[in-house]
């Protein structure tokens, strides 16, 4: 299964070991069930470390195997194969189950140990999903650390019983002692946040402590990564904060033109990105949201949801941008429940069955064909008289023989039995005629709409809600500057968003020395 490279890079990795590991497969006489005894024995044939035992345990799923070490509780379980976006979660947990120290913050280490109730996490995902391995990683640190915590990763498309059982349509999909605990992406600080109600007051208070900051920037994506470098070189006292750190590149499933990088994946790009920003003196404030941005004493104020006030001599507002919503009837009761946006993390959720794609750019156009490869049937649905998307992907688009493409097409409704998708609704724009599409899933790819409500009556936004900022990144509140896909520069390109992020630090520090 492993090839000769990923060998290789695996036995290095396994010199890191300092315990045994044990893993230890509960089989069953499927073809699954015989590749993941191949995965294991080539694992266990890379360090004298690790061995293979097995366990007739009826409660346990099939094929399922466990990672632990001799001697120590350790709960961390795979249902399926960790291949693909997984296979980084399978060596972690390797990693860690033999005494490897996890890079993580003491803080978050001590808020793990201190748990003291029994946990069993559940978590449903598809291994196309990139954002489904930061889950896994973060509930296996925790089963890893505590004794009293389990964690099992489920592939839904192996066990696609359950996942219709539970009603599952999208993914990760975590459950807590088999209650539904949250869905999407999620950090380990999240998932601690989440468990701990007083968590959010604790960081607020905390937060109200900090100085006032040279330079704030808000956003966490490219853009906010880039101006918080440029400002941090520039010596002066930097800080940034995020609702979520990397911004729409953990949504991202290919990212190919970035200059200078061949080819990535939008988390490992993310990551990057806050390794970067980590390398300089800079404060990083992940998961707060940014409510409010005022003016009081010669200081600029953004106020947080959790509470707490910032303040800084300049603000940088890299706020980015996220899709855009239909915004009909149906679309947010069954969201999550039929109604999908990322069709790589979703899409194998729906294999076999039928889907429909509105938006005929880009986006639309390669979700379209990527869910072609695994659903029935899709149907995609064009506000427009023509697809918008480049002329390679159209063609490929009209060679699949299980593709209806709709243009002149205004959905109007998305239609459920109360619990998930059945239908869709479009009026044609010629003829003026209803349809309805029988169908089990909506992926919409219409766009981006930036992120600005917060911002509205305090600085000057485009008609479409983007910020207007001058060639030097400067807002029409001095000594406020924007970056990326929030603000009015054409073209919502990753390596477009970090030359502006780096443009308007600059800006706000030449505004500094200035005053």
């Amino acid at each position: 299964m492993l090839d000769t490279n990923l060998k290789t890079q695996l036995k290095a990795y396994l010199e890191r070991l300092t315990r045994p590991v044990q893993l230890i497969l509960t089989p069953d006489d499927s073809d699954k069930s015989r590749e993941m005894q191949t995965l294991l024995s080539e694992i266990a044939e890379l360090s004298d470390k690790i061995s293979i035992a097995e366990d007739a345990d009826p409660a346990l799923r099939r094929p399922s195997f466990a990672v632990t070490s001799p001697g120590h509780d350790i709960g961390i379980r795979f249902a399926g194969i960790p291949m693909g976006h997984e296979f980084t979660s399978l060596v972690l947990a390797l990693l860690q189950a033999g005494g490897h120290p996890p890079k993580t913050d003491a803080g978050v280490i001590e808020q793990i140990r201190a748990i003291d109730q029994e946990m069993l996490f559940e978590v449903y995902i598809s291994l196309s999903c990139q954002n489904c391995p930061e889950v896994v990683q973060s509930l296996n640190l925790m089963a890893v650390l505590n004794p009293k915590i389990r964690a099992v990763m489920i592939d839904g498309a192996l066990f696609q019983s359950e996942v219709e059982q539970r009603e599952i349509m999208a993914v990760p999909t975590v459950f807590l002692n088999g209650q539904v605990f949250g869905q999407g992406r999620m950090t380990v600080e999240e998932i601690l946040a989440k468990l701990d109600s007083s968590a959010g007051s604790k960081a607020a208070e905390k937060l109200n402590e900090k100085a006032p900051y040279d330079v704030l920037i808000v956003g966490g994506g490219p853009a906010g990564a880039a101006a918080a470098i440029y400002a941090a070189r520039k010596g002066i006292r930097t800080g940034i904060v995020a609702e979520r750190f990397g911004g729409q590149t953990l949504d991202t499933m290919a990212i190919e033109n970035f200059i200078s990088v061949q080819e990535t994946e939008g988390p490992k790009f993310a990551v990057a990105l806050e390794q970067h920003v980590k390398a300089y003196d800079v404060d990083i404030m992940n998961l707060q949201r940014a409510e409010k941005l005022t003016q009081q004493d010669g200081l600029h104020q953004v106020q947080l949801a959790s509470g707490a006030t910032l303040k800084a001599k300049a603000v940088i507002l890299a706020t980015g941008a996220r899709w855009r919503e239909m915004n009909v009837p149906g679309e947010k009761e069954y969201r999550n429940r039929g109604v999908a946006y990322c069709p790589h993390c979703d899409g194998p959720l729906f294999k076999g069955k039928r889907v429909a794609v509105v938006g005929g750019g880009n986006s639309g156009v390669e979700a379209a064909i990527d869910l072609a490869g695994i659903v029935q049937h899709v149907t995609l649905l064009e506000f427009a008289d023509q697809l918008k998307a480049d002329a390679v992907l159209q063609r490929k688009l009209h060679s699949l023989p299980n593709v209806t493409v709709i243009t002149n097409a205004r959905t109007t409704e998305v239609h459920g039995d109360g619990k998930k998708v059945n239908a869709i609704s479009y009026e044609d724009r010629v003829s003026g005629s209803l349809n309805k599409v029988e169908l089990e899933g909506v992926f919409v790819q219409i766009g981006l709409v930036p992120n600005t409500e917060w911002l509205k009556g305090t600085l000057e936004l485009s008609r479409h809600g983007e910020i207007q900022t001058n060639a030097h990144g400067q807002t029409s509140v001095p000594g406020v500057f924007a970056a990326g896909d929030v603000t009015t520069v054409p073209y919502k390109q990753i390596v477009i968003a970090v030359g502006e992020g780096a443009k308007s630090a600059l800006g706000a520090f030449d505004y500094l020395i200035r005053q």
